[in-house]
């Protein structure tokens, strides 16, 4: 889809608080920001029909936080007894006019994964945008793409992705009688905090913010019980900063937090994504969604099956075996990355990257977990890279990428895997026992599946 770049200087600040809302709009529009002549940050250029919503019911961030914290839940959340494991998605955008179809169609795809497993969706807590209000917030295009709105239409809905409902969620976990692990899926849109990368939101319905922080305040009221992880799969832009949720109150400067989290996310904290649309047809969706549920079910979401992604051949995939099959099936521009793979680049120097990246490539192959060397084979292959040679030497061989393309991203994705195996290995070789026990337990998070 063409990006369009919208630019509209009379636009007011919708955001005090130095935040660019870039992620409002993915795909179809490229949004910029600069600075205002005030001396306030990151104004966000919308386009046109989106600019109303912003503009009436976010103000401010300030006045928009506290009116959603006064949200109330729908009605109190009642787990289902009879399960393995908690699940919870929460959907939609912040608002009709970026409400797209796609968002719905995830839900949809993501309660056939389910079945696909034998699992019992109705079992799943599902919040999408208006819930089930009746009111026509779904934005798609016809077949002659002209924009239409309707209903939605989502079976066992249980309400509107709300802040109130989605804290209730997470209190619905704190508060169990029953432990057990829990599975968070949020599709939708995500919002950039230009002044901490660190601590970026999400977008609910109404607008409501929710950052790395908040989120991570209601996951500090979990137990801290090791057999019962929290896993978490975001794809939002600038998604990758909520990989912060395995700190306590979710910053980077404290602790991991006693109790066992993980997750995965379509790209790094500092990139949009792709995959909201309101095209309707979903074979031509290509998404990190689409992605890794394909490789956790079998089962792409027109019910094509597809490889394997069980790559250590144990007879069950994993959600980093699911995360290993997205970097490769997904042509798009997102850069993945999982709470590991963050927690492990976190601290690397650039000259400690540079060191890592001269070494041939099937040198970090040889030591590589097996979902690991499946993404290094896979693309240094459609890369046409030479393994003996080192990344940089490749690199330079072949010149550079053009920007935000397809082939740009394999390549970050096959130096992110690199970096991610040397940076694991040398800190196995360190001997710091409180370290390697953080990463084999995230590991271990990150090895588990749907239960």
């Amino acid at each position: 889809m063409k990006a369009l770049s919208i630019r509209q200087p009379s636009i007011k600040p919708v955001v005090a608080l130095g935040v660019a809302l870039a992620s409002l709009s993915i795909g179809s529009v490229v949004i910029d920001s600069q600075l205002l002549s005030g001396g306030a940050k990151a104004i966000a250029h919308l386009p046109a029909p989106m600019q109303s919503a912003i503009e009436r019911s976010i103000p401010a961030l300030a006045s928009t936080r506290k009116q959603a914290a006064s949200l109330r839940p729908e009605a109190l959340i009642a787990l289902p007894t009879d399960v393995n494991t908690y699940f919870g998605v929460v959907a939609g955008g912040g608002a009709p006019s970026y409400n797209e179809i796609a968002l719905e169609k995830n839900v949809l795809y993501f309660a056939r994964s389910l079945s696909y497993l034998d699992f019992d969706p109705i079992k799943a807590t599902l919040f999408f945008a208006n819930g089930n209000s009746g009111e026509a917030t779904v934005r798609y295009l016809d077949n002659n793409d002209n924009e239409q709105f309707k209903a939605p239409e989502i079976p066992n809905l249980d309400g509107a992705a709300t802040q109130g409902n989605t804290e209730a969620w997470f209190q619905a976990l704190a508060q169990a009688e029953k432990q057990c692990p829990s599975f968070f899926y949020f599709t939708g849109h995500g919002a950039h905090n230009t002044e901490n990368e660190d601590n970026n939101w999400l977008v609910l319905w109404q607008e409501a913010f929710v950052s790395v922080k908040d989120m991570a305040g209601w996951l500090d009221k979990l137990p801290a019980d090791p057999d019962t992880p929290f896993v978490t799969m975001m794809a939002q832009c600038y998604s990758g900063s909520f990989a912060n949720l395995i700190y306590v109150n979710g910053d980077p400067e404290q602790p991991v937090a006693l109790q066992t989290r993980c997750g995965f996310f379509a790209t790094v904290a500092s990139r949009p994504s792709v995959g909201c649309t309101p095209a309707v047809n979903e074979a031509d969706y290509k998404d990190y969604s689409s992605s890794f549920f394909a490789g956790l079910t079998g089962r792409d979401r027109i019910n094509t099956p597809v490889s394997s992604a069980d790559y250590n051949q144990d007879n069950r995939i994993s959600y980093a075996e699911a995360h290993a099959f997205a970097k490769v099936d997904e042509e798009t521009t997102d850069w993945p990355i999982s709470t590991v793979e963050a927690w492990l680049q976190r601290p690397l120097l650039s000259s400690t990257k540079t060191g890592f990246l001269v070494q041939p490539i099937d040198r970090w192959q040889a030591i590589a977990r097996p979902e690991q060397q499946y993404v290094i084979q896979s693309l240094t292959a459609k890369l046409n890279f030479t393994p003996s040679q080192s990344y940089l030497r490749n690199q330079l061989d072949k010149g550079a990428p053009e920007a935000n393309t397809v082939e740009e991203a394999y390549r970050k994705r096959l130096e992110m895997e690199l970096l991610n195996i040397a940076a694991e290995a040398q800190l196995r070789q360190t001997a710091n026992a409180k370290q390697i026990a953080i990463l084999d337990k995230l590991i271990k998070c990150e090895a588990g599946t749907w239960q």
